[in-house]
């Protein structure tokens, strides 16, 4: 089969299409026709060499862990999907990639709406599942408000919109140029930065009752005093979080339990026109090097997507 692949870390121009056997099905399992993938912070992480994960691949490295395809084997034990299906999911996040390459294999999936484009459906599986599993540890119920520091990205874009599905209010930090895009998705957008404190005292009446920190861009201290609970605190990114007293969470990369139920409830949502998949950018496969470049170029709103076909 096909691949996006690196043989070794480095620049974004390491990457090149190469090829790798097509790999079989395991128990548990489904092999899909990959029609999309994601590109996420930590397939550049990885990529570059410059977290300690990289440490635990092996080179040559199908980058990737998102996925959207059409279902081309199915594992034993597996029920409810058929080869012929649409689906988006993940790949074993425990091998950190494979997803960019003709076939690819998922053992979390949801069927695919059927209005949901690929380059969507390619970008939902990450996002879905890391929005579901923060909210979940968050123990959010209606009517509290929720901050989210970093809303307008791959993740934070997705969290506002499940949030404010669980009857949550919720504030999203985001550049001003995308105040209006967040305000779109449900929350009520505020500047990130230096005085955020101040800033979130004049829109929420009351004491903020848990907040989420995407960006990793050191706000947990802020983030603490505006909850007054390092408790009611999660971060995606930011890894002195045990200095603040705040729980950080991986997944099932840590062997934390995962937001798998996310998928098919984010499905739904999307059918009700209830949920939207944002995507900022999509480049053909055999782009991957600039998709990765325009990665490491900053903001974003939504996702990046490598796919040959809108």
């Amino acid at each position: 089969m096909w691949t996006v692949q690196y043989d070794e870390f480095g620049a974004p121009e390491v990457l090149h299409l190469g090829e790798a056997e097509t790999p079989s099905t395991p128990a548990g399992q489904i092999r899909v026709r990959v029609r999309a993938a994601g590109v996420s912070p930590v397939d550049g992480a990885l990529r570059s060499g410059r977290t300690p994960m990289s440490a635990q691949l092996v080179l040559p490295h199908i980058p990737g862990v998102d996925a959207a395809g059409v279902v081309d084997e199915v594992g034993a034990g597996v029920d409810g999907v058929a080869v012929g299906d649409e689906v988006f999911g993940l790949v074993d996040i425990a091998k950190l990639g494979g997803a960019s390459a003709e076939f690819a294999l998922l053992p979390m999936w949801a069927r695919k709406p059927a209005a949901m484009t690929w380059p969507q459906a390619g970008a939902a599986g990450t996002s879905v599942e890391t929005a579901t599993r923060a909210l979940d540890l968050l123990d959010l119920k209606p009517g509290m408000t929720l901050l989210v520091d970093g809303a307008a990205g791959g993740v934070g874009s997705v969290v506002v919109q499940l949030a404010a599905a669980r009857g949550v209010s919720v504030v999203g930090t985001a550049r001003p140029g995308n105040h209006d895009f967040v305000a779109r998705l449900g929350a009520t957008p505020v500047a990130y930065g230096p005085g955020l404190p101040d800033r979130i005292a004049r829109l929420v009446p009351t004491r903020v009752d848990r907040a989420l920190d995407v960006a990793g861009a050191g706000s947990l201290a802020e983030l603490v005093g505006l909850t007054g609970d390092p408790g009611a605190v999660v971060t995606l990114a930011d890894f002195g979080a045990s200095e603040h007293g705040v729980r950080l969470t991986m997944g099932a990369i840590a062997g934390e339990p995962d937001g798998r139920d996310g998928l098919e409830a984010a499905a739904e949502l999307f059918e009700q026109g209830r949920f939207e998949v944002p995507v900022e950018a999509v480049f053909p496969f055999a782009a991957a090097a600039d998709a990765h470049a325009a990665l490491e170029g900053g903001s974003r709103r939504g996702k990046l997507v490598l796919g040959d076909e809108l």
